[in-house]
């Protein structure tokens, strides 16, 4: 559906994801390879701070017509407006984002610092996700998990130690990352009988399915 780009642009990110391409017979259809920060202060967790990158299909579809100056180059200015409306619609699908501290879920305040760029093929989302309150960790676990519960966005995170970070931490803690062991067998099975499309139209926010697919960042400290 290319000529819908401009009208879709505007739109948060999630609604653009559901609406701007064509429904195909199996999940996902874009694909997101993500990398966090878990930020702290004065020892309390402060916030996530996300990094997004697209594959290169969804990110030439959403970035038509932005070259403003035609010079055949994307600048973060460029994509400024598009970060912006696209990191405040977020909030109706809570970030794809799930945090708990000590095993109890954090709520997130606004978002800040949103910023697109091009890397190569793929355009990048980043912003800053803050808690409503600091939480102190202390010797819980912090478990963060991003993921669609509707499996329309698959969300994988990068390899090499940039996929996670602590900024600001109290010393010792460490993170380490928790992956599905078959991610691809459990993606075939959406082609069998009763994972239709209409299986995961009916799917929304609330829904479990994607949480199999989640990967984890697990935080532990002295």
């Amino acid at each position: 559906m290319p000529n819908a780009a401009p009208a879709l642009r505007p739109l948060a990110l999630a609604a653009l994801l559901a609406l701007a391409i064509t429904p195909a017979a199996a999940h996902p259809h874009v694909w997101v390879t993500a990398r966090a920060e878990v930020a702290y202060a004065s020892g309390q967790v402060t916030g996530i701070r996300h990094s997004w990158s697209f594959d290169p299909a969804y990110s030439a579809f959403v970035t038509q017509g932005l070259d403003k100056n035609g010079d055949g180059k994307l600048t973060p200015d460029e994509l400024a407006d598009l970060a912006a409306e696209n990191t405040k619609g977020l909030a109706e699908f809570v970030y794809f984002t799930k945090l708990k501290v000590g095993g109890k879920e954090q709520a997130f305040a606004d978002p800040a610092e949103p910023r697109m760029a091009m890397e190569g093929d793929a355009l990048t989302l980043s912003f800053l996700l803050p808690l409503k309150a600091p939480v102190t960790q202390g010797r819980g676990v912090l478990a963060l998990e991003v993921y669609d519960p509707t499996y329309f966005v698959s969300f994988g995170l990068a390899e090499g130690a940039d996929a996670a970070k602590l900024a600001g931490a109290p010393a010792g803690c460490a993170a380490t990352i928790t992956r599905p062991k078959a991610p691809e067998t459990k993606t075939a099975e959406a082609g069998k009988p009763g994972m239709t499309e209409a299986f995961f139209e009916a799917l929304t926010a609330a829904s479990t399915y994607g949480v199999q697919f989640a990967q984890r960042v697990l935080v532990a400290c002295p």
